[in-house]
């Protein structure tokens, strides 16, 4: 019974990154005003879906490499997502972007401390693939979207803004579809990752290899959940840190897209949120300085240094508080 009910809070999991992350990939997008939020919304869910395209790499690095996988069992994975969602709705409410791929991993530390102690964690792969590229990610997408930017404004110097923006108008809905696409690629398959460890420790199945059930039903959650949309966060994303045309959108769309398809291939659970903020704020910077809402950006950065902490806690917590209410 534990194991069905942990598989349906998977989903669930997976509904709300859906939920939550949809501002991820529509929010330049609606902020630009190419596409209404309804349409944009259901351009979001079906490139999420098809993120499936770019295998199980991340998958694999989550039900495998961040801590023993002897250790996971029905019980600690209830306690990963059972903690992970009381930071995701705390940030939610306040309209912050937080990264579903940081509170799991965040989880999985927390809950596996709780479990058998600091010996089952794989700092070393927690170091190399995720707080590096949590680093690293929004610079490089900033720094691409910076450059689009900065080169289409150069191709139409010459050329009325009004004309360059209806170029882009139809070039920002294919940029904004990959972006969905890469989105599903990377935060669908981290609970398919989780929900295939959970199988393998459980004894129904032999090797870890995701089932297509599972890729179907997390895929189909979080492209349901963007069909929902999280418009706190949508705000947050797509008018408080910078304004944009369309040609910026397309270029900070573009930037993180490149960014989350590379990582994506080589198993990094890379945050998608932080790839497009930092993208976000690449395209304000060519603007100028105070273009940027930096006081809205610090907030969002805080935020992102704050979820693998925060959601170690609430993992370590969720498993005392499950095991208190006599759950084996």
């Amino acid at each position: 019974m534990l194991l069905e009910i942990t598989l349906v809070f998977c989903v669930f999991f997976s509904f709300w990154n859906g939920f939550s992350d949809a501002a991820n990939s529509i929010s330049t997008i609606v902020g630009t005003r190419v596409l209404s939020p309804v349409k944009a919304v259901a351009l979001a869910a079906a490139g999420n879906f098809m993120g499936v395209l770019f295998g199980v790499a991340v998958a694999e690095t989550i039900g495998q490499g961040i801590v023993s996988p002897e250790i996971i069992t029905a019980k600690l994975v209830l306690a990963v997502l059972s903690g992970g969602m009381i930071w995701e709705i705390a940030t939610w409410w306040f309209g912050l972007p937080v990264s579903e791929s940081h509170v799991i991993v965040g989880g999985l530390v927390g809950a596996g401390i709780a479990a058998v102690g600091a010996q089952a964690v794989f700092f070393g792969n927690i170091l190399g693939k995720v707080i590096l590229p949590m680093i690293i990610a929004p610079v490089i997408a900033g720094a691409f979207a910076f450059v689009f930017t900065g080169l289409i404004v150069r191709a139409f110097q010459k050329r009325p803004r009004t004309e360059m923006n209806a170029h882009f108008n139809k070039l920002q809905i294919g940029s904004a579809f990959f972006l969905s696409v890469t989105h599903g690629a990377n935060d669908a398959q981290k609970v398919a990752g989780m929900m295939t460890a959970l199988l393998l420790a459980e004894g129904a199945i032999s090797t870890f290899q995701v089932p297509w059930w599972a890729i179907a039903a997390s895929y189909s959650a979080i492209a349901l959940g963007t069909m929902f949309g999280g418009w706190r966060i949508v705000k947050t994303m797509s008018v408080k840190v910078t304004q944009m045309r369309p040609y910026q959108g397309f270029s900070a769309e573009t930037g993180s897209a490149i960014v989350l398809a590379t990582t994506a291939h080589f198993g990094i659970p890379v945050s998608t949120t932080q790839a497009i903020s930092g993208a976000i704020m690449g395209v304000g910077a060519t603007r100028s300085r105070t273009a940027v809402r930096w006081g809205m950006a610090r907030r969002i950065v805080w935020t992102w240094l704050l979820t693998l902490p925060a959601s170690a806690v609430f993992g370590w917590m969720m498993w005392h508080v499950i095991s208190a209410i006599g759950v084996a």
